[in-house]
């Protein structure tokens, strides 16, 4: 599971899932700097500790990177809420809690959501055999930010080198 980003590399994360495509360390700056005071040297280091812990991926262009998004933001979001939920002693506990601190909105998307899932099967999973699983599954064995980097989806893939 990967830990929460800080509050820089948000803000810096946000542009580059934002803009979906790679940026350099320029751009990120020039944005950034609309809303604060901050030095070249801070945005590229940020970059740097995103790339190092997975986060980025970064081109040579020169003497500078291109950095591109691994995953999206709502794969970082949702592992964000699954290790949340999993450290909880009772889940479904923890499940009511967080339906009830929900907008109307939040609660619109949520039963979107289950629409596109499909319902829920009764049988425990240890139970079900892989013959009985439909096809349009994907496979739950992983979570979702270890899924999303293997199978970017929303994200441009990486250039061919």
């Amino acid at each position: 599971m990967p830990r929460p980003l800080g509050e820089l590399e948000d803000s810096v994360m946000t542009r580059v899932w934002k803009w979906n495509r790679p940026v350099t360390v320029r751009e990120v700056l020039e944005d950034l700097q609309q809303e604060r005071s901050i030095a070249y040297t801070t945005v590229m280091t940020v970059l740097d500790n995103l790339h190092q812990k997975g986060w980025v991926r970064r081109e040579a262009e020169g003497r500078a990177y291109r950095y591109e998004a691994v995953s999206t933001r709502a794969a970082y979001a949702a592992a964000l809420m699954n290790e949340a939920w999993s450290q909880s002693d009772n889940p479904a506990a923890a499940l009511v809690a967080f339906f009830g601190m929900m907008s109307e909105e939040q609660r619109e998307a949520l039963s979107d959501a289950m629409r596109i899932v499909g319902p829920v099967s009764q049988a425990p999973i240890s139970q079900a055999s892989d013959s009985e699983a439909p096809i349009s599954e994907a496979p739950i064995s992983r979570d979702p930010a270890t899924q999303a980097a293997e199978n970017p989806g929303e994200a441009e893939p990486e250039a061919e080198r």
